[in-house]
């Protein structure tokens, strides 16, 4: 498998270093490479998911990935693509939030499994015991000022100003490279465009290091494009925030509910970067959409793929459980827990359990209808739906039968405005 021709298909290869010397390099060795997650928060977001899935590539060519988790780095903050300054987080919370990147990539990329398994290690081991005095006659020797003021991650910020702290990073970073190429015989490193001057950094600090020539150098660099959306809009981003890929703060229906909200204009490139279907399925798919674009069929496999791919096949049908539902109407087949994805930013009222209200005074209570009058209204002109049923009883009482799971009752009123109704 040709896997640098098959990145630069998908549009997944934005810079190289040295494209036939990797191409040759990478026909003739299993490679050893690798990718940096810094732990800037508890959850990676799908802005993360073109490294990780790229590691996977290269696992599946038959190449042997490291995952890096950034238990070092993090304490420090990369200046790359920022106009500030990070706020530094306490060692205990960077330690915590490590661990939990470590557990989220390791269910993506499943650590120690197969003929070439995906290796994590974490630059804290190294990082943490380098003194000072280590630091500046070590690695510090090799960089000089000019070139480090040369790199877009540092002179974007000059301007603004940039501490000594996040000045530092490129070393770290490059140290990293020097460490895992002595280590584990690493000689690609894998990052996002704006990691461009970090990576090079780190190539010539393993060059000046064995004191080499710049054309005997034997470690590479590529980086994947920045993503970037046809309306203009950062990719990843939704009214409510960032998408994570931890369940907890992003629901799998909310993640599958993203993918299926795909401009046109992006969901075949979309395809093409983030699942692994074949470029005679994407074509099928392209066609599809060009002669049936109403039926989204590009954008159902999208949201299937990643969907599977972050979280489960359970997760997948119950993502499609709880849309199919929202579609119909047909509320009561849902769990308690589908109810939670489903109406999770609805406005909540909570009452009681075991308490049987009329309808007119929980619509009124629930602040669903303005006035007794006007819920009675509202019901008679069959306005309100009870789990999706529509109840034109003006003396209904919510009871047993109107519960699910004897927690949760979905009022609706119209077309669109859900409210759920919470027993406690």
């Amino acid at each position: 498998m040709d896997i640098l021709k098959d990145l630069e298909t998908r549009g997944l290869v934005h810079q190289v270093t040295d494209r036939e010397g990797l191409k040759k390099h990478l026909t003739e060795n299993q490679v050893t490479l690798y990718c940096g997650f810094d732990p800037t928060a508890d959850s990676l977001h799908i802005g993360h998911l073109v490294p990780i899935i790229m590691l996977k590539r290269f696992q599946k060519a038959g190449h042997r990935p490291i995952a890096l988790i950034g238990g070092g780095t993090g304490m420090i903050g990369d200046p790359s693509g920022r106009s500030s300054e990070r706020s530094l987080n306490e060692e205990k919370v960077v330690h915590h939030y490590s661990e939990k990147i470590k557990e989220q990539i390791a269910r993506l990329l499943e650590f120690d499994q197969g003929e070439n398994p995906v290796v994590s290690r974490n630059n804290h081991d190294w990082l943490a015991d380098t003194t000072i005095i280590d630091f500046l006659r070590g690695p510090g020797k090799h960089f000089g000022i000019n070139y480090m003021l040369a790199k877009e991650s540092v002179s974007t910020r000059i301007e603004q100003g940039i501490t000594f702290t996040e000045f530092s990073y490129m070393i770290l970073q490059s140290l990293d490279y020097l460490k895992l190429n002595e280590e584990e015989n690493c000689t690609l490193q894998l990052g996002g465009s704006d990691q461009w001057g970090n990576i090079t950094a780190g190539m010539e600090l393993i060059r000046r290091s064995r004191d080499l020539e710049e054309d005997e150098i034997d470690v590479f660099g590529l980086t994947v494009p920045l993503i970037t959306k046809a309306d203009g809009t950062k990719f990843g981003k939704t009214a409510g925030g960032a998408v994570w890929l931890d369940p907890e703060k992003t629901s799998p229906y909310e993640f599958y509910q993203f993918w299926i909200n795909t401009d046109d204009r992006d969901v075949i490139k979309f395809i093409r970067y983030f699942t692994f279907l074949s470029e005679d399925t994407i074509k099928d798919l392209e066609n599809e959409l060009k002669e049936r674009p109403e039926q989204r069929l590009a954008q159902k496999r999208l949201a299937e793929e990643m969907t599977k791919t972050v979280h489960s096949e359970e997760a997948l049908k119950q993502a499609q459980r709880i849309t199919e539902s929202l579609f119909s109407g047909d509320l009561k087949q849902l769990s308690v827990d589908e109810i939670k994805q489903g109406f999770k930013d609805v406005p909540t009222f909570e009452i009681e359990r075991g308490t049987d209200p009329g309808l007119v005074d929980l619509l009124v209570n629930a602040n669903i209808s303005s006035s007794k009058r006007q819920a009675r209204e509202d019901i008679t002109n069959g306005a309100i739906y009870i789990n999706g049923e529509r109840n034109q009883k003006v003396d209904h009482i919510i009871g047993n039968d109107d519960r699910i799971e004897d927690t949760f009752t979905v009022i609706r009123r119209g077309k669109k405005r859900y409210y759920l109704i919470s027993y406690k």
